[in-house]
């Protein structure tokens, strides 16, 4: 928890940028590229707010660990080896995600797609293979009980009840939510967009999304490595969690606007929607 600011604006905004980021998780993008695809190949009306519906579906139990959380914080103090294994988890995913990703751009023959690579995805999107509503945000709140999640989750609640008490767990449970549903909602739009394209289109924008999301990966596990071995970059780094937070959306953003004006310069034969 000492990683986390004391000043309340600071914790509030720094929880809706990792809501941002937690968005654009490689799994939370490769789930959402195959629903909406599967909708837009079915015709179905909600197909480009796939990213919505699956983010809905897992704010709702990030909201009610939040809620948990903040009600038994007030008795009980989370161990510091939590903390500890959390970071060791999610620096084991990123760098899974990461490689598994670069590998899939470096893999994929000239002029095809790129599929986003998931991990959990491919088993929990078995459980609703329809891509109805209801199954995309069911496959959602299943995403949400993983323990990088869960211990995320339970972290600010665990912060926010410090400040007040069960209201502050739950705000700042909203936050991450809103956070991630924006970053969410976007993916989702966007692929049901590039769907809509030219096949050239969807293959060059993939590429860079792709190797967007694998360098961010491994870049920001590298950095999870480097402050677990080294006090003095944990010292360093000590107060610029927002920072880092606003660069990381700010290069994934910046991917979607590179794929989006490359498409259009490279290939204007085909960039009409």
């Amino acid at each position: 928890m000492h990683d986390l600011p004391t000043d309340w604006s600071a914790l509030c905004a720094l929880v809706f940028l990792l809501g941002m980021r937690h968005g654009f998780d490689a799994d939370h993008l490769a789930t959402i590229d195959g629903y909406t695809r599967l909708n837009s190949r079915q015709g179905q009306r909600h197909a480009r707010w796939c990213g919505a519906l699956f983010s809905l579906g897992h704010g709702v139990v990030v909201m009610a660990i939040a809620l948990a959380v903040g009600l038994a914080s007030e008795h009980w103090t989370p161990p510091e080896w939590v903390d500890l294994f959390g970071a060791w988890v999610s620096i084991a995913f990123l760098i899974t995600l990461g490689v598994a990703n670069l590998r899939a751009v470096l893999a994929a023959p000239a002029g095809s797609v790129v599929g986003m690579v998931g991990i959990k995805g491919r088993w929990l999107a078995r459980l609703a293979p329809s891509g109805s509503p209801l199954g995309v945000g069911l496959v959602g709140a299943l995403f949400a009980l993983s323990f990088d999640t869960v211990s995320q989750s339970a972290l600010f609640a665990v912060t926010a009840a410090q400040f007040g008490g069960v209201g502050h767990s739950l705000t700042l449970g909203g936050l991450f939510v809103l956070g991630m549903l924006a970053t969410d909602a976007v993916n989702g739009w966007w692929i049901a967009r590039l769907i809509a394209r030219a096949d050239q289109i969807a293959a060059l924008a993939s590429r860079i999304m792709g190797l967007a999301v694998s360098g961010v990966s491994l870049l920001v596990a590298g950095l999870g490595v480097a402050k677990l071995a080294s006090p003095a970059i944990d010292g360093w780094s000590d107060g610029k969690e927002l920072a880092f937070g606003a660069t990381v959306v700010a290069v994934i953003a910046g991917s979607y606007v590179a794929a989006r004006w490359l498409a259009r310069t490279t290939l204007p034969f085909t960039a009409k929607a």
